[in-house]
């Protein structure tokens, strides 16, 4: 088994999180778990194999095994790993993720996510569950799509450049610098952008300014100056010109509307 088809819009059931620890009563390990998923982090070398498919465990690499899997460990000593076993819900948006991956930059958050939710498990189950949902989330996203992804989630470089975005809407934000911080070319995050989004990185840009300011106009008591400088157009006449074409109506219109109604989701 290379991968395995998990749905990720609700979160996880857990049964059981912890460290778990092999080898001192035997080198090898043949088993199954019927009914859930195995989350595991790796701090250690062996050789693991799902369904009959080799998967070299290397400290770092994290695994993601479905319910009824055959699982063989050959272990080369004492090994520990965090893990975690859980239900997943049966619908939602498909996800396909690689059995096995290397966590690369993500194993200092994947481990500390983990480490939480071991921490509070089982006096808080429900701070522990929210840490997991999260681990298994970044899981999802550490590969891009490939030979063994389905393809629904966006291009890496698509991911990196929203979040840059959201975290820089105050900010001067440009094409080429959102570029540079995904790691591609203008162009190339050009073509990317509207083929998982629909839109280019401009309107997108615009779109969630405006998302933002509309919000802090009618759920804060901020100032229109302050929403302003906050969604990086500063300049109020620009702000108010804005606000009327994407909104239709004017910041203090805006303020004064009886009723709030939440920006369509992006």
């Amino acid at each position: 088994m290379e991968s395995a088809v998990a749905h990720l819009d609700a979160p996880p059931v857990l049964a059981s999180v912890g460290v778990g620890v092999h080898g001192p009563a035997g080198h090898t390990d043949v088993f199954r778990l019927p009914d859930l998923w195995q989350l595991h982090l790796y701090r250690y070398e062996a050789d693991l194999t799902v369904d009959g498919t080799p998967h070299p465990v290397r400290p770092g690499r994290v695994s993601l095994v479905p319910p009824g899997a055959t699982t063989r460990y050959r272990y080369r000593g004492r090994s520990e790993h965090l893990y975690a076993h859980l239900r997943l819900p049966a619908t939602g948006t498909p996800r396909t993720i690689p059995v096995m991956q290397d966590a690369g930059t993500q194993l200092p958050a994947l481990t500390a996510q983990l480490q939480q939710a071991l921490a509070a498990w089982p006096s808080t189950p429900v701070r522990a569950t929210a840490e997991v949902w999260a681990a298994l989330w970044r899981v999802a996203h550490l590969t891009a799509p490939g030979p063994h992804t389905d393809g629904t989630g966006p291009h890496p470089a698509v991911t990196t450049a929203i979040a840059h975005i959201e975290a820089h809407l105050a900010d001067p934000l440009t094409v080429p610098a959102v570029a540079r911080v995904a790691g591609v070319s203008h162009n190339h995050l050009t073509r990317l952008f509207r083929t998982a989004t629909g839109e280019t990185v401009v309107a997108y840009i615009r779109a969630r300014r405006m998302a933002r300011a509309q919000h802090l106009l009618r759920a804060t008591t901020l100032s229109i100056p302050a929403v302003a400088a906050s969604v990086g157009i500063p300049d109020l006449q620009a702000f108010n010109k804005t606000c009327r074409r994407e909104l239709g109506a004017s910041p203090r219109t805006l303020r004064a509307s009886p009723v709030y109604s939440r920006p369509q989701s992006r």
